[in-house]
């Protein structure tokens, strides 16, 4: 009868280790389960953003090729300004233009030619103050240049006189 107690404690100090061991091996589970998601939750980002970058990509791929044309724009608006009305010349380069500007506004750009509206520092670039009668201060009087978005993104602002504030 001196076996039953030494026997019962070996016994329950079995059965402690293996409880020991189990709540391990269950934690070591839980640790590789929270990694697991954290990893995958990462890798998920990660193709959000390359997604995103390829957009990005797609949408200004053709932001040089469009910035380089802008001189071209500015000389058309001058040769517009300088020809004659009713000219044959001047129905050509108004034509050109519109097709010009068709293919760009094709491409995602659009003109900023802000005559007339509130002075916007997002868009615009005031280079002079100048006063208008029927014009609120704060609007924009004249366009020296035309400015120009793409796909929301300024490519270049318009160069305005503002009117002058009383």
């Amino acid at each position: 009868m001196t076996n039953e107690p030494t026997q019962d404690v070996n016994e329950e100090s079995a059965e402690a280790a293996q409880q020991d061991e189990l709540e391990t091996l269950r934690a070591e589970v839980e640790q590789l389960r929270a990694q697991s998601l954290l990893e995958r939750a990462d890798l998920e980002n990660q193709r959000k953003r390359l997604a995103r970058d390829i957009e990005q990509a797609r949408r200004f791929a053709n932001e040089r090729l469009l910035s380089d044309l802008l001189p071209v724009f500015d000389s058309l608006d001058a040769g517009l300004a300088a020809a004659g009305e009713g000219d044959a010349l001047r129905q050509g380069l108004e034509l050109t233009y519109k097709q010009l500007l068709k293919v760009a506004a094709d491409n995602g750009m659009t003109l900023l030619d802000p005559t007339g509206q509130p002075f916007n520092p997002e868009q615009h670039q005031a280079v002079s103050q100048g006063e208008a009668d029927g014009v609120p201060p704060g609007h924009v009087i004249n366009v020296f240049q035309k400015g120009y978005m793409l796909n929301g993104r300024l490519l270049r602002p318009a160069l305005v006189i503002v009117a002058k504030h009383d």
